[in-house]
């Protein structure tokens, strides 16, 4: 494939609303990376392709979280009291706060997502794949989302904070409801969903906090008050904000990483196959899942200060997008990158992101991934897609399946 000027690329290909690059954006990243990995745009933002340029942009403590503010430029949002509703939440989670915020908030919640407590888990983990999966015995074609890889992240995070297992449905809805708002495809429509869903979940949820205040449990949601209460300063509004936060990160990313990490093993039989006879390698084949076809597309940074990245300077207080499914199928980091495989060595992709705002969630997201996969593979000996046929969420950056219907035996 020979090198594109970035003057000559077509922009037009970068879409996300475009069907077709949302169930197959790698071409076009390939095409970005050889016109230039670190690229401006039309709109004034730069997009990173590169793995060696991505990965330095995410440790670089000279680039801080986006302008909230001006994220309705790149979506080309009209500005609405909803919008502007909406980005004050998002400031308030520790997602879009730099240092000393970040830190505080981070320091709280991190307690409970330590790779000791995460192993701990794992046995209740397996409990609900195999709870769902004894729901397939009997059916001829079941959807591997609906039934299976949103059903069970959601469990896990409900069960973490102290959501009755009565309401778990409740957030199914919402955090779908809330996934746009961080995603290119914020239409004023969606916006508004997001912002009904956010009075929804937030007056649940004081209600929830107020019931922990009287009667603490072994959840996460009453860790967050007893923190607040010896003088952390967590505000209300800042607990409120991350929980919705851990709900919806918790739910959306994991089940795509399941949903992404099933269907790149059904189109692969020598890699389901060579899975299934040795299940050490479950580790590294979800590796190679978040690698090949990452749950979460992009994340974005600003420039504090002029900085040079590669050949290229970035002026002070640009938008720059990384890329994280480019990077992860650069050449230059991994041999044969559109190829999938499990055995791959030194898998260092970067989907949980770097420095700072490395994924607090990365532990059990691995977790959950392992569990449900290992727990398709080992009980089902043959995996088939329906004749049905997949479809893709109407998402860009929360890259995931809609449905992904197959028969089981």
């Amino acid at each position: 494939m020979e090198s594109t000027s970035v003057s000559s690329f077509d922009w037009t290909q970068f879409n996300p609303a475009n069907p077709i690059l949302r169930a197959n954006p790698y071409p076009f990243y390939h095409l970005l990376r050889q016109a230039m990995p670190v690229c401006p745009t039309p709109a004034g933002a730069w997009l990173i392709s590169g793995y060696a340029q991505g990965e330095s942009i995410l440790v670089d403590k000279r680039f801080a979280t986006i302008d909230l503010n001006r994220i309705g430029q790149v979506a080309q949002l009209p500005q609405t009291p909803a919008l502007e509703a909406a980005r004050a939440m998002m400031a308030t989670t520790m997602l879009f706060m730099d240092p000393p915020r970040h830190g505080r908030i981070r320091g709280l919640v991190s307690r409970a997502f330590s790779p000791r407590m995460i192993e701990s888990l794992r046995p209740r983990i397996g409990e609900i794949a195999t709870t769902l999966l004894e729901r397939f015995e009997a059916r001829a074609e079941v959807d591997l989302i609906k039934d299976f890889a949103y059903p069970l992240p959601v469990i896990v995070i409900a069960e973490m904070l102290g959501v009755p297992a009565e309401d778990r449905d409740l957030f199914r809805r919402w955090t779908t409801d809330l996934a746009p708002l961080i995603d290119f495809l914020q239409s004023s429509e969606a916006v508004d969903r997001a912002m009904l869903a956010m009075e929804e979940i937030g007056q649940y949820l004081r209600e929830l906090v107020q019931k922990r205040r009287t009667d603490p449990r072994e959840d996460l949601v009453s860790a967050l008050i007893a923190a607040e209460e010896r003088g952390d300063h967590l505000t209300e509004d800042e607990m409120l904000a991350n929980i919705v936060l851990l709900l919806g990160a918790g739910h959306e990313t994991t089940a795509n990483l399941i949903g992404n990490g099933l269907l790149a093993l059904i189109n692969n039989r020598g890699e389901l196959e060579e899975l299934r006879g040795n299940r050490e390698l479950i580790r590294s084949a979800v590796e190679e899942s978040l690698r090949y076809d990452s749950p979460v597309q992009v994340t974005a940074r600003r420039t504090l200060e002029e900085v040079r990245v590669g050949e290229i300077t970035i002026p002070t207080d640009s938008h720059v997008i990384v890329l994280i499914g480019a990077c992860n199928r650069d050449p230059a980091r991994f041999a044969d990158p559109d190829n999938f495989s499990i055995t791959r060595e030194k898998n260092d992709h970067l989907t949980f992101g770097g420095g700072t705002h490395y994924c607090l969630g990365a532990n059990l997201a691995r977790a959950e991934g392992q569990v449900a996969i290992d727990a398709i593979v080992q009980r089902f000996p043959r995996v088939e897609l329906a004749a049905s046929g997949i479809e893709y969420r109407e998402l860009f950056n929360l890259r995931g399946l809609k449905s992904l219907p197959v028969t089981l035996s």
